[in-house]
């Protein structure tokens, strides 16, 4: 029940924050005094939305007419529409990196790069008031909206037989892989922690080119912002299927029809969230690296490099590529 209160309120706080209007909004002492004792409902509005605005009208994406989030699961929600996905950022680590650091970098990086494979992030809800919600970590204050790769999934007759795929390279330290007795890690542990893709994308040279070019491209800006820990989230998609897409046309989030005829594919990167010189971080290197004086298992995917984790991700991509 008390799960349920708490999913069904932070819906409607979203719903609210996304046709509240920023300009409007004032902050006030009673304003404040009241928000602090919230516990579920906070109040929420976007951030920077000339920017995101902007960006929206570019690319075609608006979720100022899907304002119904629904079917919760931990810190997602998907639109009733099926276009969006709303992530929660309940770590001070991950907003304030994606705030401070890489919320106008990405913004400009997106424009002048229109086909990046980086997820579009189209809106960003913040909490203008310190609440008990947030402070008791009972509800978060930070939210992203982005696309969502599945679009048009529901609505595909033959939409059970998507197949999707979260890949990060696998030959890092998972603590909870690594270190835990087998009988204790859980099957959607080791699911979540080294999900593999275990074919070939077959692409034409000229599809090829284009891809590794944008991943190229796009790997390189998280690495210049020192992120680390993202993942290439793969849909394969019946070759008879024509779902709709959300936005701007590319060939990535359409469906690139495969060299063999078979499938189309779909991929963004996703969770760009964890930055190397944040604490949270830095903190987590110091741990490994004392374990691994007697351990030693290596690097997570959290503690490396950024330069590491960009080149082992580009070879788990080039792995899995057959070129027709």
């Amino acid at each position: 029940m008390g799960n349920s209160r708490r999913q069904s309120a932070l819906t409607k706080s979203i719903q609210a924050g996304l046709l509240r209007d920023p300009d409007r909004f004032k902050k006030t002492a009673w304003g404040h005094f009241i928000a602090f004792f919230t516990l579920y409902r906070i109040k929420l509005i976007r951030f920077e939305e000339d920017l995101l605005r902007n960006f929206g009208e570019k690319f075609g994406t608006s979720t100022k007419m899907t304002t119904r989030p629904a079917s919760a699961q931990r810190t997602f929600f998907g639109t009733l529409d099926g276009h969006y996905v709303i992530k929660s950022l309940p770590r001070h680590f991950e907003y304030t990196f994606f705030q401070t650091d890489l919320l106008e970098p990405y913004y400009d990086y997106m424009r002048d790069h229109p086909d990046a494979v980086l997820v579009w992030i189209t809106d960003y809800l913040i909490s203008p008031y310190v609440t008990l919600g947030t402070i008791f970590g009972c509800t978060p204050a930070h939210h992203i909206i982005m696309e969502n790769i599945l679009c048009g999934k529901a609505d595909d007759p033959v939409g059970e037989q998507w197949e999707t795929y979260d890949l990060k390279p696998i030959d890092y330290f998972y603590p909870e892989r690594d270190l835990l007795p087998a009988p204790l890690v859980s099957e959607a542990t080791l699911s979540k922690l080294a999900d593999t893709f275990n074919d070939k994308l077959h692409l034409w040279r000229k599809d090829y080119e284009k891809f590794i070019q944008a991943m190229k491209e796009d790997t390189k800006f998280l690495k210049d912002a020192n992120a680390v820990d993202y993942s290439l989230f793969m849909v394969r998609i019946p070759a008879s299927s024509s779902p709709e897409v959300l936005g701007r046309k590319s060939p990535w989030r359409v469906g690139l029809p495969s060299a063999d005829g078979r499938w189309k594919y779909r991929a963004v990167i996703l969770d760009f969230f964890w930055a190397k010189h944040k604490l949270h971080a830095q903190a987590l290197s110091g741990v490994v690296q004392t374990f691994n004086v007697i351990g030693r298992k290596g690097h997570m995917s959290i503690t490396t490099t950024a330069t590491d984790y960009r080149e082992k991700f580009l070879a788990m991509v080039q792995e899995m590529i057959e070129i027709h």
